[in-house]
């Protein structure tokens, strides 16, 4: 599963934020290979660097940039937008993938299980901080550039309804459907002026840093494989392109994209309904 071969990105400039691994260095480099410039916004240096050059001058893909940045920090998020604006001359698009998952609170030597009243709560504020916080700060300076470009994309990467609820999973859960929120009312507030903003999720457990040690092992017991993070390459470059005008506040899912179907009929299979359905109108 790569991504819709006749889909081109040629003239968008996007970001994408934790674009260093993981299902954000999959996506950056989908965008990438679609024709757009892409910054690729991590907090890893080292890593950040690895993945640019990965891509950089390939056949095909415009130029691209890396750019250190902390998404908790409101300067470096503010700073990395304009660095994508000066250096491409426009935003059209915003992905906020990076994060903190439930590895970063396995593993604090103050986490006595994944229960919540036996966390570290540092690394529990932590992970909602980056999660939730950082990405309204990415989309708080992203937005006004977007709406001038008229036909801005917000992207937010969240995850499936029973990751939310299953046991011993806060706060990423907790973090993903605030984060679910925020696509749903981030698209009202946008209407009218040209910026979508919808949620994409993998469909199931990606095989990146974000699965913890404990799910893997449950994971292998159930006889389940991880996904690949390609999966969010077909859906990405659709929602980043102008084919998805007028589509917005809405959920899709990667592992249901068919790179055999047109664009348009391979999104509407992969949308699936919001985990937050709002209530008959008139009910509280």
């Amino acid at each position: 599963m790569t991504q819709a071969p006749d889909i081109r990105l040629d003239g968008r400039v996007a970001i994408v934020t934790g674009a260093a691994n993981g299902l954000g260095k999959a996506m950056a480099h989908g965008l990438a290979r679609a024709g757009a410039s892409v910054a690729f916004v991590d907090i890893d240096g080292a890593a950040l660097d690895a993945a640019v050059a990965a891509v950089e001058g390939q056949p095909g893909c415009a130029p691209v940039t890396g750019i250190v940045c902390d998404i908790t920090r409101p300067a470096d998020c503010e700073r990395a937008v304009a660095e994508t604006v000066e250096k491409f001359g426009a935003l059209h698009v915003l992905v906020n993938n990076a994060g903190k998952g439930p590895v970063h609170l396995e593993r604090s030597a103050l986490t006595k299980s994944l229960k919540f009243w036996e966390a570290d709560p540092d690394v529990w504020r932590e992970i909602i901080v980056t999660n939730v916080n950082g990405t309204f700060l990415m989309a708080h300076y992203a937005t006004p550039h977007l709406i001038r470009s008229g036909a801005g994309r917000i992207v937010n990467i969240t995850t499936s309804l029973p990751t939310m609820q299953r046991r011993a999973n806060s706060p990423y859960g907790v973090s993903k459907a605030a984060i679910e929120a925020e696509t749903l009312i981030w698209a009202k507030d946008l209407d009218g002026t040209g910026v979508t903003v919808n949620s994409l999720i993998p469909g199931g457990a990606a095989d990146t840093e974000f699965v913890h040690d404990a799910a893997r092992v449950a994971l292998h017991a159930e006889g389940r494989t991880l996904l690949p993070p390609s999966v969010m390459v077909a859906p990405i470059v659709w929602l980043a392109s102008t084919l998805s005008s007028g589509v917005t506040g809405h959920r899709f899912v990667g592992k249901l994209w068919d790179d055999a179907l047109p664009p348009e009929q391979a999104a509407g299979n992969a949308r699936e309904p919001s985990v937050l359905r709002a209530p008959p109108e008139g009910a509280r």
